[in-house]
This record gives C-alpha cells, structure tokens and sequence, in this order.
C-alpha cells in the first residue's frame, strides 16, 4: 500500500487490479486493508479500441468510441454499480470495506491506453490514447459532492492533485482533465455521486485558446492574466461569492451561463498537483460553498457540468497558467433556461439572458453550512 503525503496531511492509498484488468486505486485517511477489486461479470469483455479523426474545418481531434454505446444507462438503485459490493456473486465496480474514495479505470472509455489500428479514412486518423477514469466520492448514494463533509470534499481535490501526477508521467498523455457531469439534463447516466478524470494525448481546443490568451497575457505583462483579472473581481466584490484566504470563488464578469462560478486559488499554480495542502483545503472550502450555493438557490440539486483547467503535463513550468474550477449549471426553471442552439453551436457565440451581477448577488444570498 502507498502513503501519499501531501504537506502534512496523510492520505492512504492502495492500488489494485480488476479480474479484467483495469486499475483501481483506493483513498482514505487511514490504512486500507487488503481488499479485492471487483468487476462486473455480465460476459462483456474488456476490449475497448477507440480511434480519433481530424476535423480539418476545426482544427481538432473527434474522438469515436462506438462501445460506449453499451455502456449502463441509469440502472435501479439494486444494480447500481458504484455502489460498494455485497454479494460476492454479483460483483460492481468497487469493493466493500474502509475507505473514502475510489478510481478506477472506465470501463466504456473514450480514451484508452491500449488502443491500436485506427481505421484507414479520408481525415488523419490516429489510435485515441490516454486514460478515463472515474472518481467514486463517496459510498452514499444519496450524497452529492457539496453534501459531502469538508474532510471527504478535501479528500476529492487532493486525489484530483495525485491522479493529475500520475496521469501526467504517462507518455501518451498531455492534458490532465477532472470533471463532473452532475444530473440527467447533462447526460448523467449513473445517479452515484461520482466524477471523470479524462487524460488526452493531445491539449484540448478549449484548454489550449484558454492557455493561448494567458501566454500572451504573460509574455506582454510578466503576470498571469486569470491572476490579475481576479484582483479586478476582488477589487469590484459585486460577483464575489467566496472569499478565503487562499482561495475564491466569483461569478465573472463574462459568464456566459446564468450562476456560472469560477473557483480557484489565489496563487497562480500551473496545476493541481502544486498546490500546498492549505491551498487545496481553501480550494475545497470554496467548492463545496458554491455547490451547496447553488443546491440551496432552488431547494433541490442543481445540475451542472464542473471543469478543472490546469496546464499541460509537458514538463514545462507554465507561469502563465493558473489551475481553476469552473461550474456551469443547467437550468429547467421557467424563463431562466440556457440552451445552446444555432448561435451558440453554430457561430460559437453566446448570448447570455441574464447578467452576471444579479446572479451572484442571489449565490450571495443563500446561507449555507460548511463546517
């Protein structure tokens, strides 16, 4: 069993490998005992081949993963596979026993490390490398991350840190990316409280226009450009929603969806994997105020998709990135829905129906209990 030791903050951690072969790794903060990895045993081999294709008009990879086509699709609470196992006989996907948090290698992935003989067409194509992997929170179904006591929400963002590490050595990765998908407006087809860690061969379009803007920032200024928009955001305080003393959270001033909410560090660090472990406290801190925000806004949960942007794992410094979090809810309230449609998919223009300081002022508004 590894300890992984952030500062001074103990985290306990086992790697395992699933009868078909997937990585699992275990968190807690106390010794993990010997424990099996389960799998489910419906006959469906582990023989994933994803493959990528060139958009030439775009400029980007598309990732193809027919197999995902079987993956499982909101099954009954009895079947439900990121629940921990109890019946030896019908195995999911994590075990029973002590511990936190599970990760383990996606079943249905989108990228895979084994992937080969992408298939002869008319764009480039290439083997669709990387990882996927999916980040249990919690054994409790009925939880969600912001629900979560701030010990298990902390623990969530420092095993973002050690698996952004760990991802981040692999030859065929680029871009470590968590994420969550949180309701079945955004695609969720597990109810189980639970995030994705996706691992690109390449820097995804977005992370590299983002990362693009903040080396010119730099390279004109010599400071990080989220750094000093953030002074302005703390400066003004109409958007601030969080406020702590290593971390903040604000809705920007350009959100382009109602409640959008950035969290981040004050220090501008490049990637998870370098922040200080009182860092990664305030980043939960701040998290975990927002989500809980936002559940209270309307009494009941609120979907949304969450993104960590983080520099790429090239071994370069970076000092113009700075690792953030960036939630965009999804809203099914009357005259309070954004859908993207012709301008937004079409042109990639965004028109946002409502401003961002009158969201923020009702995030504000919203009291909540952290500790």
């Amino acid at each position: 069993m590894a300890v992984r030791v952030f500062d001074q903050r103990q985290m306990f951690k086992r790697s395992l490998k699933k009868p078909d072969g997937r990585a699992m790794y275990l968190y807690s903060r106390h010794p993990i005992a010997d424990l099996r990895a389960p799998a489910p045993d419906d006959g469906t081999p582990f023989a994933p081949n994803p493959h990528l294709r060139w958009h030439p008009l775009r400029g980007e990879w598309i990732a193809y993963a027919g197999h995902r086509q079987h993956r499982t699709f909101l099954p009954p609470a009895e079947y439900n596979p990121l629940a921990p196992t109890r019946d030896a006989s019908h195995p999911t996907e994590v075990p029973s026993g002590e511990y936190d948090v599970a990760v383990f290698e996606n079943r249905f992935p989108t990228l895979y490390g084994g992937a080969h003989d992408p298939p002869k067409e008319i764009v480039e194509t290439r083997p669709a490398r990387g990882a996927c992997e999916v980040v249990v929170y919690t054994k409790d179904v009925r939880a969600s991350l912001g629900s979560l006591p701030l010990w298990n929400v902390e623990m969530v963002v420092d095993v973002w840190a050690d698996r952004t590490r760990e991802l981040g050595m692999r030859d065929d990765v680029q871009y470590v990316f968590p994420f969550e998908n949180r309701g079945v407006e955004v695609g969720v087809t597990l109810h189980h409280p639970h995030g994705q860690i996706y691992a690109y061969p390449f820097v995804p379009p977005m992370a590299e226009r983002e990362l693009g803007e903040m080396l010119a920032c730099y390279e004109r200024t010599g400071r990080g450009l989220l750094a000093t928009y953030t002074e302005s955001e703390l400066a003004d305080g109409r958007r601030i929603v969080y406020a702590g003393s290593r971390a903040v959270a604000y809705v920007p001033a350009c959100a382009r969806w109602a409640y959008e909410t950035w969290v981040l560090p004050l220090r501008p660090v490049p990637r998870l994997s370098e922040l200080s472990a009182n860092e990664r406290a305030d980043l939960a801190r701040g998290l975990k105020t927002v989500l809980l925000k936002l559940d209270g806004l309307f009494a009941r949960p609120m979907p949304y998709v969450m993104a960590i942007h983080q520099a790429p794992m090239d071994g370069l410094g970076h000092l113009e990135a700075h690792v953030h979090i960036e939630i965009y809810p999804y809203l099914r309230m009357p005259n309070r829905v954004k859908y993207l449609a012709g301008s937004e998919i079409g042109a990639g223009v965004f028109t946002a129906d409502t401003y961002p300081e009158d969201k923020a002022e009702e995030l504000r508004r919203v009291e909540v209990s952290i500790d």
